[in-house]
């Protein structure tokens, strides 16, 4: 999601070190705190093992303040139509529940939620994962996304950026992509992919490592970005990140037609989580 702001918060600044996170035996009972596998494009293969640093499963009855920050109001990017507001985003039957609704707050036709861990959870490298159930229709952007941790003092696009997933519309393309300073302003570089029941859960991650970022559909590989050796300027991307989890309505990417029929649009997170390479 490009031309990001964070409003509402700090800068960036000391971030606090990777936290683990006790596990609840809740829902993907098959989940274990160490996870191998073999990256596709690595040539000899060579298998990775993950251990699990931190994860929210959305277990409890209230959004955890010590890792998320709740962004509210108008962020001015994007030419969206929502105001972003905490009381959007709840936790219902172990899933985090962003809601976006036709309302008018702020002189804005819709509401919604937009959520961080800047300055609470970070990762530099890993894996990062998140299992999510998305609403279709005219106008809605959802996105599980990274920025630079340190974006406060450095600015967008010099930060980084790392769309994990966004999609826009009623379709059934979804997106991966990778924005940064280029030496000369914006650049970015992603791929799509096509998924078959896009209004169902499904698992979205990158593995990231000091070479390369690697995006996934349900452990499916689409795109591999090339970030050795600070390669095209991409040193932005050995620099810690934070996690944002939004569902935008309308705007430069969706356009500005909006099913209002579709209202409320719900996004179901159903966890997220970190791994870090042994």
């Amino acid at each position: 999601m490009s031309k990001r702001s964070i409003h509402n918060i700090t800068s960036a600044g000391m971030m606090l070190m990777l936290v683990m996170f006790a596990l609840s035996c809740k829902k993907d009972t098959t989940q274990t705190n160490k996870i191998t596998v073999v990256p596709p494009d690595v040539k000899p293969v060579t298998p990775v093992t993950y251990s699990l640093v931190w994860a929210d499963e959305f277990s409890g009855t209230t959004i955890d303040p010590a890792s998320w920050n709740m962004e509210t109001g108008s962020l001015g990017v994007n030419n969206e139509k929502e105001y972003y507001q905490a009381a959007n985003a709840a936790i219902e039957d172990g899933n985090l529940v962003i809601t976006a609704k036709k309302e008018t707050v702020g002189g804005f036709p819709y509401t919604s939620a937009r959520m961080n861990t800047l300055n609470k959870i970070s990762a530099q490298y890993g894996r990062i994962e998140a299992k999510i159930k998305l609403p279709l229709g005219a106008g809605l952007w959802p996105a599980f996304w990274m920025l630079g941790s340190n974006i406060g003092t450095v600015n967008w696009p010099n930060c980084g950026e790392i769309d994990i997933m966004e999609h826009v519309n009623d379709n059934n393309t979804f997106y991966g992509t990778m924005h940064w300073n280029g030496g000369g302003g914006h650049v970015q570089y992603g791929e799509q992919t096509t998924i078959l029941t896009p209004a169902d859960y499904h698992v979205y991650a990158v593995e990231w490592d000091d070479n390369e970022i690697r995006w996934y559909v349900d452990d499916k590989l689409f795109v591999t970005g090339n970030i050795a050796a600070n390669i095209n300027n991409t040193g932005a991307f050995h620099l810690p990140f934070f996690i944002l989890l939004n569902l935008a309505v309308a705007g430069d990417f969706p356009g500005q037609t909006v099913d209002d029929s579709k209202m409320p649009a719900k996004m179901y997170v159903d966890y997220v989580r970190v791994y870090k390479a042994d």
